[in-house]
C-alpha cells in the first residue's frame, strides 16, 4: 500500500501548475512595484514643473 502511494503521481501535475502560478504573480508585484516607483518620480517632477510655472 506504501509503495503504491509513493508510486502515485496524480497530483504533481496541479502542483507545478500551482507553482508556476506563484511564480508568475511574484514577478507580476515586483513589476509593478517597480513601475509604481517610476510613476511616483514622474508625477512628482510633474507637479513640481506645474507649480514652478505657475509661480512665475
Amino acid at each position: 500500500m506504501l509503495k503504491a502511494f509513493w508510486n502515485d503521481e496524480s497530483g504533481a501535475t496541479a502542483i507545478e501548475y500551482g507553482l508556476i502560478a506563484g511564480l508568475v504573480a511574484v514577478a507580476i508585484i515586483a513589476a509593478l512595484t517597480a513601475l509604481g516607483s517610476s510613476l511616483d518620480s514622474l508625477f512628482s517632477q510633474v507637479s513640481s514643473t506645474v507649480s514652478n510655472a505657475a509661480a512665475s
